[in-house]
């Protein structure tokens, strides 16, 4: 039985690897007689007979870190998870269905083997245009930061302290699934690993080695006249070539890895405020099965479920969404009182909502608190969400600043309560953004409201993907809740007046929002999410009356 695993695990490599020998047989071949890292400079760490790291760090020396053994924790040792989220949120359900279906195989040649690791890089980016792959800056970062040890970017950190250049190496996974991590959020200046194979635009599942890379950086490591500085958490980083460019390597070892804790939301160095993907979970093989059988049972739900927001009103639907998971609160207070002091005066006026923007059904949300009809208005918009939204008609807005300011006022002259989102975009996590200044000079008063949304299985919002879907992704969760509160209202007379810039005016109103749901306010806006995650502007243009958006990598100045 142990012969056929062999001849087959072979047969499996050299169709992967084809006539070129994968770089730990090529690197052991030649560790033989080119110099390798000499005993002596080879140092456990943690052990007071030998001189600590962080000395050697202060030195300003380069710092070459083993990514998948003394940055990320010892429990993300399974590489599946990251492999499926690229397969679903790039490649589509299909073809995560089809990784989930040879995880068994997998599973039986060993889940961070080379082979195992080539096997799912194969079904995760086979027949992928490179032009449009941005999983690994839009995707994988959140769930990678959630991964990385408190030990391992500590010295991340005291590199970048002293002036030390940081050289990252990934053994295992693909250099464009980890640099977005590695560079955006961690600030390595170089990052070393298997490339994607492209042919024709599109990846073929082929990874090759990065060698003119690894020659770069090792006459730049002998060019700056010191030796570098290894950490690794395991031996067989010493068959990476790098390694031999390091004078002083240090080994955490299995019983140090297994201490290591997480490293705090607090602590990192960048904040994770924007991520895209459907995947609410991490798609370990068990959760990924679970929402694979959840699924026809979650479209048939989400039908009842639309079934009923439409037709039942909301004083009863709302029982009746519950008892299916659909869940909704009213937090911190009663309903704030409709009548402004346009009613004082003899002419009955609107009430404007301001609330931070978390899916598209925050007006929904709000006016189900209010049990009232409410007009929301939006820059975008599809046309299936409009005609299912059970609000009705919603005010697009046009970004033109006076004739949008013109929109909204003839909505609240004539009587209506208007629900705006001033982010002008989502925001998945605890972050607000920048709000407009436009709505603190329409009103006299607007009332904040903060919004909060839990689901359990898929996010309803998106950056890149097919925006008419984001309903349904929220239907089809098995249980979510969304939460809505009600502030003190905000007199905004002084902006009308001139006495109060509306940048002030709409910054107080984003603090007591912030403050309300325990959020932190950002300066970040629109633009800067969507050149993160989708690689244009986020504005959708007319061209020959059909809408689209900016290619990628062009923006408006």
């Amino acid at each position: 039985m142990a012969k056929k695993q062999k001849l087959f695990s072979a047969l499996l490599s050299f169709i992967l690897h084809g006539t070129r020998p994968p770089i730990s047989s090529r690197v052991t071949a030649t560790a033989m007689t080119e110099s390798s890292p000499h005993p002596s400079s080879l140092h456990h760490l943690g052990r007071s007979s030998h001189p600590p790291m962080a000395e050697k760090i202060a030195a300003g020396r380069t710092l070459v870190l083993d990514v998948d053994a003394a940055l990320l924790l010892p429990s993300s040792s399974s590489l599946f998870p990251y492999f499926m989220l690229v397969a679903l949120e790039a490649g589509g359900y299909l073809r995560g269905l089809v990784l989930l279906l040879l995880y068994p195989i997998i599973l039986s040649m060993g889940r961070a083997s080379d082979v195992a690791v080539r096997v799912m890089a194969m079904v995760a980016f086979c027949g992928l245009r490179a032009s449009r792959f941005r999983a690994g800056r839009a995707v994988l970062p959140k769930w990678f930061m959630e991964d990385v040890a408190a030990e391992g970017f500590e010295a991340m950190r005291m590199s970048n302290a002293t002036g030390g250049r940081r050289v990252c190496v990934t053994r295992w996974l693909p250099r464009v699934m980890v640099e977005g991590l590695l560079r955006d959020y961690l600030g390595a200046e170089a990052v070393v690993g298997k490339e994607m194979k492209v042919l024709w635009g599109f990846y073929t599942g082929l990874m090759e080695e990065e060698d003119e890379v690894v020659l770069e950086e090792e006459k730049k490591i002998m060019a700056e006249g010191d030796d570098a500085l290894g950490f690794c958490g395991s031996l067989e980083f010493l068959l990476h070539p790098l390694s031999r460019s390091c004078k002083d390597i240090y080994l955490a070892t299995r019983d140090d890895r297994a201490t290591w804790q997480a490293l705090p939301r607090s602590k990192y160095p960048k904040a994770v405020v924007f991520h895209d993907g459907r995947l609410a979970f991490r798609p370990t093989a068990g959760s990924t099965l679970a929402m694979f059988m959840w699924l026809p049972f979650g479209v048939a739900l989400a039908s009842a479920r639309l079934t009923v927001a439409l037709t039942v009103p909301y004083r009863y639907s709302t029982p009746i969404l519950a008892a299916t998971g659909m869940s909704w609160r009213l937090k911190a207070g009663e309903r704030p009182p409709l009548q402004t002091a346009g009613v004082e005066r003899g002419c009955r006026r609107g009430q404007l909502f301001v609330c931070n923007h978390r899916t598209l059904l925050d007006p929904v949300y709000v006016s189900v608190a209010l049990d009232r009809p409410v007009r929301a208005v939006s820059y975008s918009l599809s046309r299936l969400s409009e005609l299912i939204s059970p609000i009705g008609r919603t005010v697009r807005l046009t970004r033109d600043r006076d004739a949008d300011g013109r929109a909204m006022g003839r909505l609240l002259e004539s009587g209506d309560l208007v629900v705006v989102c001033p982010e002008g975009t989502t925001c998945r996590e605890p972050y607000l953004l920048r709000f407009s200044p436009l709505f603190a000079e329409l009103s006299d008063d607007v009332v904040p409201v903060g919004v909060a949304v839990e689901t359990a299985m898929f996010y309803p919002t998106t950056a890149g993907g097919l925006k008419c879907l984001d309903p349904f992704f929220y239907m089809v969760n098995p249980r979510m809740c969304y939460t809505v509160q009600f502030l003190e209202r905000v007199r905004t007379a002084v902006v009308r007046e001139g006495k109060v810039p509306s940048a002030d005016m709409a910054n107080l109103v984003q603090k007591k929002i912030g403050d309300a749901l325990g959020y932190s306010c950002t300066m970040l806006t629109r633009k800067d999410k969507y050149l993160m995650l989708a690689g244009n502007d986020g504005v959708v243009r007319k061209v020959d009356g059909k809408c689209s958006s900016a290619p990628a990598g062009r923006t408006d100045k």
